[in-house]
Formats: C-alpha cells, sequence, structure tokens
C-alpha cells in the first residue's frame, strides 16, 4: 500500500480529497442528494475552509457536486434526461477506449482484468457492496487505461462516479451495476483483440445497465463524513 499524504503528517493536496469525494460516491457511501457541510469536511480532512472551497468547485464542475447559494454543497441528483445523457456519453466513450484496448492490450493485462472479476464476484459473496462496486468501476477504468488515452480515461472516471449516483438514485441497491459474465465476455473479445466484438459487447453491457434502472425519489438526509472517510 503506498503511502499517502496525511500518513506523513502533511496536509492532503486538493487532487487527493477530490479524488476520495468521488471515490466515495462511486462506492455510493455519499448518496444523491446529500449535504457536504464545510465545516464537516473541514474536519474529516483537518484541512481549511478556503481549500474545502476550492475543491467543491471542482466537484462541481465534474458534475459530481451541485453548490447552492446560500444552502451550501450537496452531492448532485441526476434527472431522468441527464442519467441518459450521462449512459450516452459513456457508450461513446466506452466503444473507442475498448477498441483501442483491443489493439494494445498484452497477457498481463488480461490477467489483471480477469483477476479484478474474480474479486469482485467474492465481494459480492461476501456482502461487500463497497467494495464490488469499487472493482466494477475500476474495470472500467482500467479498460480505458489500457486504450492508453488520458483524456478520455480522466473523463470516464468522472461519468463512473456520475454513474453511481444515478443508479444509487434509480436503480435496486440489491442488484450488481455490473454483470461478471458481461466482464468475462468483454475479456475474451479483447483476448482475441477483436474490437468490434468488444465495443458491441459494451454497448449492450451499458444498455442493461440503463435499462435496469427505475426512477425513484433522491436520499437527501444528514451523512457522517468523518465516518465515511474513516479519518
Amino acid at each position: 500500500m503506498s503511502i499517502t499524504e496525511d500518513e506523513l503528517g502533511q496536509p492532503l493536496s486538493d487532487a487527493t480529497i477530490v479524488e476520495r469525494i468521488v471515490a466515495a460516491v462511486m462506492e455510493q457511501k455519499l448518496a444523491a442528494g446529500a449535504k457536504l457541510p464545510e465545516a464537516a469536511l473541514c474536519d474529516a480532512f483537518e484541512c481549511s475552509r478556503t481549500q474545502i472551497r476550492r475543491i467543491l468547485v471542482v466537484l462541481a464542475e465534474r458534475g459530481v457536486v451541485t453548490l447552492h447559494p446560500n444552502r451550501g454543497a450537496f452531492i448532485a441528483s441526476p434527472d431522468a434526461g441527464e442519467a441518459r445523457e450521462v449512459f450516452e456519453a459513456r457508450r461513446a466513450i466506452e466503444r473507442s477506449t475498448v477498441i483501442s484496448a483491443a489493439a494494445q492490450i498484452d497477457k498481463t493485462a488480461l490477467a489483471e482484468l480477469r483477476a479484478n472479476v474474480r474479486a469482485g464476484a467474492a465481494a459480492e459473496a461476501r456482502g461487500d457492496r463497497g467494495e464490488s462496486i469499487r472493482l466494477t468501476g475500476q474495470f472500467h477504468l482500467r479498460l480505458a487505461e489500457i486504450g492508453g488515452n488520458s483524456v478520455l480515461t480522466k473523463f470516464l472516471e468522472d461519468l463512473v462516479a456520475r454513474t453511481s449516483l444515478i443508479i444509487g438514485l434509480y436503480g435496486s441497491r440489491s442488484a450488481r451495476s455490473c454483470s461478471d459474465a458481461d466482464h468475462e465476455a468483454l475479456i475474451d473479445a479483447l483476448g482475441e483483440r477483436d474490437g468490434a466484438r468488444a465495443a458491441a459487447t459494451m454497448d449492450h453491457h451499458l444498455h442493461d445497465i440503463e435499462g435496469a434502472l427505475d426512477i425513484r425519489d433522491a436520499v437527501s438526509g444528514p451523512v457522517d463524513i468523518r465516518r465515511i472517510f474513516d479519518l
């Protein structure tokens, strides 16, 4: 495990705090509509209000947080129209990234992806939903990294976080956001360097996730920021 800035007794950077908040959203620890009090964030990350305000602006620009004048910051609550647009954007990006990945993937990367699927299934079997969600998001981001376009990978990171919010709002908490069988089918296509099949499989996979969603009310109750980030 790598040493983080806080483990060295140094202040956390803006980027590190942004990554931790995005990760909490991706793992559905922070639900859509949850309020992010500045004081609680300052306490959790041991930083100033000035730094937290910078971070909230960055998160708002990435579509993860909504800023309301005189009310504060809230985790975004995408409406149905935005949800469709997020999935449309993911399909466009991930069709491209898997085609690129198919042309460049090697045996080491294939083994890494298969290990991810096994770990995700094990996490689900033992009831560790947060870890399962984290691993499925990591699977998609790793595919983008293998594809080699860092700009698309960064866009996808934001879209995966926003998809987690959408699933939290409109999906069943008992259902997995990603199918192991779909991920295995993607790996098989990539192993055969069949970019067209990988792209079609990804498109079908994302359509299935979107099709399983059902609109329901956002969760907007108070959250324990320090407990979520375990600091």
